[in-house]
């Protein structure tokens, strides 16, 4: 399992890997299958204090599940142990999720391919504003593993998204799944015309 630690803002010493590469290496005991863990230290110009350091960790298994955790703390090792609890708790509730919904039925899928990439932000606004241009501050680029709607949904909620692209298997197209205001998902499917 590849372990990337950076530094946004800070410099990550030999210290702060190791107590990274220490929190995080039990999580395959709990999400086997993983190939990447991916931690993101920060340092931010935040008017508190407490939040002035910010850890994320992102793992991926090699079905392609993705999970994301962030926490912020005055001190980042503080912050670190934060992330952790919170992605043992994620992990428990994937895992739980998994359970109801792969009941012997006999459908046993087989992929190994890992999906590398994260789902592509679009910024939302509510009013527009007349004295400032939209502009485009971020791009991601990103791979798409074939999957059924539903998956999608599921790694929508993994992640905390409202949204998430993905190649739908069935279609054979590029979608769109998303989440509607009653709580209930909407599909977006793309006609060329």
């Amino acid at each position: 399992m590849e372990l990337l630690v950076n530094g946004h803002n800070m410099e990550v010493t030999p210290r702060l890997y190791e107590y990274v590469e220490k929190k995080t290496e039990r999580l395959d005991r709990y999400m086997p299958n993983l190939v990447e863990r991916r931690v993101d230290l920060s340092a931010v110009n935040a008017k508190s204090a407490v939040e002035r350091q910010v850890a994320q960790i992102t793992i991926r298994d090699t079905r392609g599940t993705i999970l994301r955790a962030e926490e912020s703390s005055n001190d980042m090792f503080t912050a670190i142990d934060a992330v952790v609890d919170k992605l043992y708790r994620q992990i428990e509730r994937y895992r739980g999720r998994r359970r109801r919904k792969h009941r012997p039925t006999g459908n046993a899928t087989t992929e190994t391919e890992p999906f590398i990439g994260d789902p592509l932000p679009f910024p939302y606004e509510e009013e527009e504003q007349e004295t400032v241009e939209p502009r485009i501050v971020r791009q991601k680029r990103f791979s798409l593993r074939p999957m059924l709607a539903e998956e999608a949904a599921d790694q929508m909620e993994l992640l905390g998204h409202d949204f998430f692209v993905f190649f739908n298997a069935q279609e054979n197209s590029i979608n769109v799944v998303y989440r509607r205001n009653d709580g209930d998902y909407g599909l977006l499917q793309p006609e060329v015309s």
